[in-house]
């Protein structure tokens, strides 16, 4: 008999920041898997472009306009998506800026607020919609969920001249490890994850500057830049009932980057 758990026949996704890069990666990956996608964007052309993409694989995708750094403006579409799927199985809040690379005696307020407005707080706004969901859903007999967060290496290595963007991604560790534990006994998970060195739109222009790829790229013992599907297998693990003991964890991503 095939082992079926990796079916994602009848879940949704929710995946902010889904319209490209690693976000984009996961809900392909979700959608070849039989799930239904709603991805959360700010840009409404490259949204719809994603659409397009993910109607290949024959299930219920959409997409909403969404700044996660705004509260009402999380709550509203977080709303809307119920209204379209009526639950959300997992929340992906995946939505994120790159700081600016300025040295940290150089930072100025409105640098720092920018990186912390998006990444943390929209990844805050964007969760505790989710997980109310999810506990509302548990306490009426339909236990489950999976809240999941883009995290970065940059938590757990000394990112220079991002201090504001690795607080970002050490926080949202912290703050899914913590609601891990509170949310265990509701049968919902709580998980990081974190990419390493990823091709996508944000970091070409690093990848484009032969100083810094000719000193990490060997560094990286899979001999190879990331790329958006590389988190599509993780994805599908965490949305599935295969990963329903499985909560608190941080799955690095980075092809060995960390280790060497």
């Amino acid at each position: 008999m095939a082992y079926n758990a990796f079916d994602l026949s009848g879940k949704v996704a929710l995946i902010t920041g889904g319209n490209g890069g690693i976000g984009l990666g996961m809900a392909k990956a979700i959608a070849a898997a039989g799930g239904d996608v709603c991805i959360w964007g700010t840009n409404e052309k490259k949204n719809a472009d994603a659409i397009e993409e993910l109607k290949e694989f024959g299930t219920k995708v959409s997409s909403l306009v969404c700044n996660v750094a705004d509260q009402k403006e999380v709550q509203d579409c977080f709303a809307e998506t119920l209204s379209q799927y009526g639950r959300v199985d997992g929340c992906f809040a995946n939505a994120g800026v790159s700081g600016r690379g300025q040295s940290f005696l150089d930072m100025q307020d409105d640098e720092w607020k920018r990186v912390m407005g998006i990444n943390m707080d929209g990844a805050f706004y964007t969760l505790q919609e989710a997980a109310k969901h999810m506990a509302e859903r548990a306490k009426a007999g339909d236990p489950g969920g999976r809240l999941v967060g883009t995290a970065s290496l940059a938590a757990i290595s000394g990112a220079a001249r991002n201090e504001h963007y690795a607080a970002t991604k050490g926080g949202l560790i912290s703050m899914l490890k913590a609601m891990a534990v509170e949310f265990a006994p509701l049968g919902i998970t709580a998980n990081a994850i974190l990419p390493g060195w990823i091709e996508t739109a944000m970091t070409d222009p690093l990848f484009n500057w032969d100083r810094f790829s000719d000193n990490v790229l060997p560094r990286i013992p899979a001999g190879r830049w990331g790329n958006p599907e590389d988190f599509g297998g993780i994805a599908v693990y965490i949305m599935s009932g295969a990963s329903s003991y499985h909560t608190g964890d941080t799955f690095l991503v980075d092809g060995g980057y960390f280790l060497y």
